[in-house]
């Protein structure tokens, strides 16, 4: 797993529950559950992002790789 959903406004992340698996907003990188793929992140930000609201997903590999590449 390797990408996580966060708003560009409020810098909440939105994530599977780690117990039901429904998506919510976290505020904390730490409980953000991270998704496998973009398709299902494309898919989380169509069915639980407000109108006039903006996501960026962050790929944590490449993050990771520019802290210790």
């Amino acid at each position: 797993m390797r990408y996580v959903i966060q708003s560009a406004m409020s810098g909440a992340f939105l994530a599977p529950n780690f117990d039901d698996g429904q998506p919510e907003w976290v505020t904390l990188l730490s409980d953000a559950v991270p998704l496998d793929d973009l398709e299902t992140c494309a898919q989380l930000i169509e069915d639980h992002l407000d109108a006039g609201s903006r996501a960026v997903v962050v790929d944590l590999w490449r993050l990771v790789g520019r802290v210790y590449g």
